[in-house]
């Protein structure tokens, strides 16, 4: 008996085209385009998700660069303040703070500044 790929071709194809579903074009119903293009996606897709990281922890340092300035403190400034004293958070939950609980934030950049002054 002649054995046929019909089956693991059909699969692989349904695949791909899963994967190439919205894309432009014939790059989504055409074999051989829909491949190139899946695979062209999938290792770009792989490299943003690791840049996705640092943007995000870019908007958190310019929120807070934002919110110390309306302190009339820098960056810079609070991050090595807070630091000083012994204040472990991170900067997507002080961003977080200082979006959602200004009160407490300006309490954390008194702190900041209490700690500057100490060792100044």
């Amino acid at each position: 008996m002649r054995i046929k790929y019909s089956v693991a071709r059909n699969k692989r194809k349904k695949r791909i085209f899963k994967l190439a579903k919205g894309y432009y074009g014939n790059k989504k119903n055409r074999l051989r385009m829909a491949t190139q293009q899946v695979k062209k996606s999938l290792t770009t897709a792989y490299a943003h998700r690791k840049d996705k990281k640092g943007d995000q922890r870019q908007v958190w340092i310019v929120r807070l660069n934002a919110a110390t300035r309306e302190e009339g403190m820098t960056y810079s400034t609070f991050i090595s303040g807070l630091k000083k004293a012994s204040i472990q958070l991170n900067r997507k939950m002080l961003s977080e703070i200082a979006i959602r609980d200004p009160k407490s934030f300006t309490r954390l950049i008194e702190l900041a500044k209490a700690s500057l002054n100490k060792t100044a």
